[in-house]
């Protein structure tokens, strides 16, 4: 069977799981997207059989995952209508088709260089801002402590920013820098978390800055690995968070 074949059939199954889980009972709603999540490892593994190895290709397999998660919990966020959730199973499906693509450039560059590795890394870098953003609009959501929150936050955008910083070189090895690069990010998105808990924000606007901070943070990190971390370059991105800080601060309501 081809890896077309396999990609389209990894999102059809994938996608009609979502719609599975509209059938699901609440108590095991939590359970469902985990199993969703499983059965996404299992697909990707056996679509990118020929490209993945026991090294760090397996890192390919962050991004889909966390991608089922994203839309997983942020689907039973979403009012019981046919016509809100439809869009959201299309949506899912043709995300899981693009990271099918997306992480298959990834594996075959990690052994050759191919021309369409610049499109790969454009398309992997706005699904990554949008599973944060799917993933942080769930945890806000959650209304729970501002400690767990805050670590729920941090520990959920590593894993992004290990697979986002990897897809730039795709070592076999993880550098030290990659990794202290990931935590420090990791840590400012958890700090970025907690500020929110004194910022009167909504859900959506709280989410919308974390995932803009995840922009900041990712953006530079491949930056800095590409080799392209000029002035200009900080100063883009420096300048769409402090855009997106002005525009909260307008928006917040700071009365009692």
């Amino acid at each position: 069977m081809s890896k077309r074949k396999r990609f389209v059939i990894t999102s059809l199954v994938l996608s009609l799981g979502f719609l599975a889980m509209q059938f699901v009972s609440e108590q095991f709603r939590f359970l469902s997207i985990g199993i969703l999540g499983l059965l996404t490892v299992g697909l990707f593994i056996w679509s990118l059989k020929e490209g993945l190895g026991k090294n760090l290709t397996l890192l390919t397999l962050i991004l889909p995952t966390m991608f089922t998660l994203g839309v997983g919990f942020f689907w039973f966020l979403l009012p019981s209508s046919v016509f809100a959730r439809i869009p959201i199973v299309i949506f899912y499906g043709l995300g899981i088709y693009g990271l099918c693509l997306t992480s298959n450039i990834y594996t075959v560059s990690a052994i050759r260089t191919i021309a369409l590795l610049r499109a790969a890394r454009g398309v992997g870098f706005v699904l990554s801002l949008i599973t944060s953003f799917l993933i942080f609009d769930t945890i806000l959501s959650l209304k729970v402590d501002a400690w767990i929150s805050t670590l729920l936050a941090a520990f959920s955008s590593i894993p992004i920013f290990l697979q986002g910083l990897w897809s730039i070189n795709l070592e076999e090895k993880l550098g030290k820098e990659a990794v202290l690069m990931t935590l420090v990010s990791g840590l400012v998105i958890g700090e970025v978390s907690l500020s929110l808990f004194f910022w009167p924000v909504t859900v959506v606007v709280g989410s919308l800055f974390l995932t803009v901070a995840v922009y900041v943070l990712l953006g530079l990190g491949q930056a800095k690995f590409e080799g392209r971390l000029f002035v200009t370059t900080i100063r883009e991105y420096l300048t769409v968070g402090l855009l997106v800080l002005f525009g909260m601060l307008i928006a917040t309501r700071w009365g009692a």
